[in-house]
Parts: structure tokens; C-alpha cells; sequence
């Protein structure tokens, strides 16, 4: 008899194998498996299978109707928030596109996130935020992991927000954050500039609600027209045969 955390780690294996074939198209044209096909090929539970099922079901990719059986939705119903749904897709086949998206909603969210921090972050808060700053300082001297640094300067503006709904986007914003800052760091050639960090976190640490906006906005802005730029000289180079 399986324990409940070994049912468990076979569920999650189950909703990333599947998840992982949804996404990348392995059921565009073919009948999603019905469940006891899921647990002959995963030799599981149908207790387990279709507990996978109801959680992909949950993110968006699949739906149930009667005498029609379980069917894979079009991507326009998938729950891009979702952590999950977010990373198969942006590891499906790498889209600028849905790079410059998320890009677009993290200005729409993270300097309202910054300016919220600099009113009420409490003491504990503010020092994540300097401290995640000292790690990207590091991360330039090899002391420290530069990507894990970076990402855990946006989530410390966003918990110290002391919004519930900023808050629950920590997970969805580090999730992408893990692709798009290294694909900007490419565009680039070099790492995120702390400088341009510090200037947001300087003014959140002095209580300056204006600034830290501004300078959040700028942050991401910056990231969004590189990668517009990219984008635009892809176009270009297609439109020219190259």
C-alpha cells in the first residue's frame, strides 16, 4: 500500500508529465487518455490518476463533459498565473513573445508593488530588500548566485507590499523571472545592473512612495524596450530573407 507522501510525489510526477505533453501539443490531435489508460501507463491508482487529472483540470488545460469524456482546452482557457502552466510554456520552445507579455504585466504590477512597499514595509521587510541587494553586490564578485539574487530582490518588494494579491503573485513572478532575466542578460551581455536595483530599493528603505514607483517602472521599462528592440530586429532579418 503506497504511503500518502509516496501517492503524493506520484501525483505531482503525473501532473508534470502530463502537463509537459498538453503544453507542447502531444494531444492537439489525439483523444486525451481516459482514465484507466492513465493508470496502466503510470501504474498508479485511478485515485491518483484522477486526482492529476483534477488538477490539471484546475490550471486550465483539460475540462470534463458528460458523454464527451476529458478533453484538453485551448490555450486561451490555461491558467497562465499558475506557476506551473507558466513554466511549461515558457519551456516549451523559448517565445519572445511571451516574454514581452509577462514583461507587461510586471509593469503593471511591480511598481504599485514598490510604492506600497515604501509606506508600510515593516522593519524585517525592509532588511530582505537591502539584503537581497547586498546578494546582487555579491553575486558581481562571484560570492553569490546572480539569477537567485536578482529574483529574490523583485519577490522581497512584492511580500513587503503588505498587499495579499501582490503577495500571491511571489510564486508566478519568481517562476518567469528564472527565464526572462536570463534571456535579458543575454540580450545585454552582461548582468542586471545593480545600480539600477539600488535606486528602487533606496527609495522603498526611505519611505519615498513616488520614487520607488518611478524607478521600479523604469527598471522593468528598460528590460521591455530590449526586448522590443530584439524583437524588432528578428522581424526585420525574417522580412529580409536572412
Amino acid at each position: 500500500m503506497r504511503s500518502p507522501t509516496s501517492s503524493k510525489n506520484l501525483t505531482q510526477s503525473i501532473v508534470q508529465d502530463l502537463g509537459v505533453a498538453i503544453v507542447t501539443g502531444q494531444y492537439y490531435d489525439v483523444p486525451f487518455p481516459k482514465e484507466i489508460e492513465l493508470s496502466e501507463k503510470y501504474g498508479a491508482a485511478r485515485t491518483v490518476t484522477r486526482e492529476a487529472v483534477k488538477m490539471l483540470t484546475s490550471k486550465g488545460l483539460l475540462s470534463a463533459r458528460k458523454r464527451q469524456g476529458t478533453r484538453v482546452e485551448r490555450e486561451d482557457n490555461w491558467n497562465l498565473l499558475d506557476p506551473d502552466v507558466l513554466r511549461w510554456l515558457l519551456e516549451r520552445n523559448f517565445s519572445l513573445e511571451l516574454l514581452i507579455e509577462f514583461t507587461q504585466i510586471r509593469l503593471s504590477v511591480e511598481p504599485g508593488a514598490a510604492a506600497l512597499a515604501a509606506q508600510v514595509a515593516t522593519g524585517d521587510e525592509r532588511a530582505a530588500i537591502a539584503h537581497a541587494i547586498s546578494r546582487m553586490q555579491e553575486a558581481e564578485l562571484g560570492r553569490d548566485d546572480p539569477l537567485n539574487a536578482d529574483i529574490a530582490f523583485h519577490v522581497s518588494v512584492l511580500q513587503a507590499s503588505g498587499n495579499r494579491f501582490y503577495r500571491q503573485m511571489r510564486e508566478m513572478i519568481e517562476t518567469a523571472l528564472r527565464f526572462s532575466i536570463r534571456k535579458t542578460n543575454d540580450f545585454k551581455g552582461r548582468l542586471a545592473s545593480v545600480a539600477d536595483h539600488k535606486v528602487v530599493a533606496d527609495a522603498i528603505l526611505v519611505g519615498d512612495s513616488a520614487g520607488a514607483e518611478t524607478r521600479m517602472r523604469d527598471l522593468i521599462q528598460g528590460a521591455l524596450d530590449l526586448m522590443l528592440k530584439v524583437k524588432a530586429q528578428e522581424e526585420n532579418r525574417r522580412a529580409q530573407g536572412r
